[in-house]
């Protein structure tokens, strides 16, 4: 049993927003060999009381009963002052729900991390900057955490927009990024080199519509308008009928390490407010000096295998 503290953005069930986050949880929530020890929440997709509250929402509808939801990061390190606020419609959900667990999410990582050395793996989907502040209130977390699997960074290619130079988790929060990576922390990153390989159609939201089960209908509508929204913003996408799946994977690799090749690798991250915010400097160690391995980074995904184990554990939802 893989025992986990998932860190999340989600932002699942506001329309216009991604669903990868609000399936990644799902995911995890199915899989009969992942436990769910705590949800944190951070600002990235949303805000950060969005996120709460939609995590809250989506949690009911999966029946997860008993797990803490702890709030955490409203905004980056370096711009604490930039935060956002949640949609009225968005806040309007918090009054049927039950509140946060009381805290915050960096203190709680750390506390439970600490509590079972060894035992605990954080799954990072949204921006580091919660697992980098547990890293500040007690460094033991980098030995005592059982690893880190993290959604983020592109390692192979550049980004296709000079406005976001990084990949989005990191882009959101490089300095906390950068903190992880030189934790010497056991980390896996799944990046958009593979993320972007492993997609969800419009057949498949559609399947889900027709269920009647509690989330498929819910979370196959979701689909749709996410589709329908990349759609409107890059019309000539050739992938304009479908959404990366990018978050459950990162969820997948835990109990399906087949389904993702990893590389070694030492890895940096521009930092500050330039055009290399959020770009990884990957090197991959082959040189006859390479500097020491920080890291494994994901390089090749079964984008098929994952689709058929994706797909068989969400259909009872």
């Amino acid at each position: 049993m893989v025992r986990i503290i998932l860190d999340t953005d989600l932002a699942m069930g506001a329309p216009g927003s991604d669903v990868d986050d609000g399936f990644a949880l799902a995911l995890a929530h199915a899989d009969p060999d992942i436990s769910i020890e705590m949800i944190t929440t951070v600002n990235g997709n949303t805000d950060v009381e969005s996120a709460t509250i939609l995590t809250a929402e989506l949690a009911r509808r999966l029946g997860i009963a008993g797990i803490s939801i702890v709030k955490g990061a409203a905004a980056a390190f370096t711009h604490p002052d930039i935060r956002r606020s949640p949609a009225p419609h968005v806040a309007a959900l918090a009054a049927s729900l039950p509140p946060p667990s009381p805290g915050y999410a960096a203190v709680e990582i750390a506390r439970h991390v600490l509590a079972d050395p060894g035992e605990i793996t954080v799954v990072a989907i949204g921006p580091l900057t919660n697992v980098a502040g547990a890293l500040m209130l007690d460094p033991a977390v980098a030995t005592a955490v059982r690893e880190i699997v993290i959604m983020g960074g592109i390692f192979f290619s550049p980004m296709p927009d000079r406005g976001m130079s990084g990949e989005f988790n990191v882009w959101v929060d490089p300095e906390a990024a950068a903190a992880v990576l030189r934790s010497g922390i056991p980390q896996r990153w799944v990046g958009l080199d593979v993320t972007r390989q492993v997609r969800l159609t419009r057949e498949h939201a559609r399947q889900m519509q027709a269920a009647t089960t509690p989330f498929a209908p819910f979370a196959g509508e979701a689909t749709l308008g996410w589709i329908d929204h990349l759609h409107q913003q890059h019309p000539d996408a050739g992938d304009a009928d479908s959404c990366a799946m990018h978050d459950p994977l990162a969820v997948a690799v835990l109990t399906r390490p087949d389904l993702v090749e990893f590389k070694e690798a030492s890895v940096s991250i521009g930092t500050g407010d330039g055009a290399t915010r959020g770009v990884m400097v990957t090197d991959l160690l082959a040189s006859d000096n390479p500097p020491p391995a920080n890291c494994r980074v994901a390089a090749a995904v079964d984008a098929d295998a994952f689709l058929a184990h994706f797909l068989a554990l969400l259909s009872g939802l």
